[in-house]
């Protein structure tokens, strides 16, 4: 499974990250611009996940993110998991965005 810490995401710029906790958890604070789609949606809305480069997944620690990237890597998309997920990118200092989803 490819994957990659907070901080390696962070010095990216702007890339495409979905966040697959629940809309309670991403309101409290997620990594700005982040699309949600809980995991349990995924499945239903995988035709919303750009195919074009690689998509970031992330959670609150890692778990959840990467039974999604095997989802979406299984499924032909280039998926990397954030490793420690929100926790981990808030822990090591990275700005988070609080409210709902766009």
């Amino acid at each position: 499974m490819n994957e990659i810490t907070p901080a390696e995401l962070a010095a990216r710029g702007v890339v495409t990250v979905i966040d697959v906790r629940e809309t309670d958890e991403y309101e409290l604070g997620h990594v700005p611009g982040a699309k949600l789609i809980p995991l349990g949606e995924l499945a239903a809305r995988t035709s919303e996940i750009p195919t074009s480069g690689p998509v970031y997944i992330v959670c609150h620690s890692g778990m959840r993110s990467a039974r999604a990237t095997e989802f979406l890597a299984a499924d032909g998309i280039d998926a990397v998991n954030v490793v420690g997920g929100t926790a981990a990118w808030q822990q090591v200092g990275l700005p988070t965005t609080r409210g709902a989803a766009a």
